[in-house]
């Protein structure tokens, strides 16, 4: 009796599973940077229906692409209460220091210091460690992408990538 409650509680389970496995989605595994529009029929069969014919479909809605298409995504900016150093942050040295009026100059303001040395200190690291420039210029560019201050319409985040990695270069690895 035991084996038998257990067994059927078993296929309830797996079943209960499967399907809500099976509502989670339409099985549309990929993703795209242009949203497209869902056809507005309220036709609920799953194929399209064809003509007389048999090659057109008749009720497909061609997609509308969207007006800021070209425009990418961005994240949101980090809330300010983030931004804030903890009070139990060492001081800036003057290496720090001049790394900073270094990009300033270069016309790179970030939101924190914090993420300026991060950008600093990966670049030394990854050039005392034999990385290859695109490796250091790849994990840079990503990190002055993110910096919620970047602003891409004075420049492109390669370029302040490129500008991270030579100030670092210059007034920050080896000083």
């Amino acid at each position: 009796m035991h084996r038998t409650r257990g067994k059927v509680f078993g296929v309830v389970v797996a079943l209960a599973a499967a399907g809500l496995l099976a509502a989670c989605g339409n099985n549309d595994s990929t993703a795209t940077s242009t949203p497209t529009l869902a056809p507005t029929t309220s036709k609920t069969s799953a194929a399209p229906t064809t003509t007389a014919g048999g090659d057109t479909p008749t009720d497909q809605a061609s997609p509308q692409p969207s007006s800021d298409a070209t425009t990418p995504e961005r994240p949101a900016p980090v809330p300010s209460q983030f931004l804030t150093t903890p009070s139990g942050t060492p001081p800036l040295t003057d290496r720090d220091k001049t790394f900073l009026d270094e990009l300033k100059k270069q016309g790179i303001t970030p939101a924190a210091s914090d993420i300026a040395l991060t950008a600093g200190n990966l670049v030394c690291q990854g050039k005392s460690q034999g990385a290859t420039d695109d490796q250091i210029l790849t994990y840079v560019t990503a990190i002055a992408g993110s910096d919620p201050s970047f602003d891409q319409s004075k420049m492109s985040v390669e370029q302040a990538g490129k500008i991270y990695v030579d100030v670092a270069t210059k007034s920050y690895c080896n000083k």
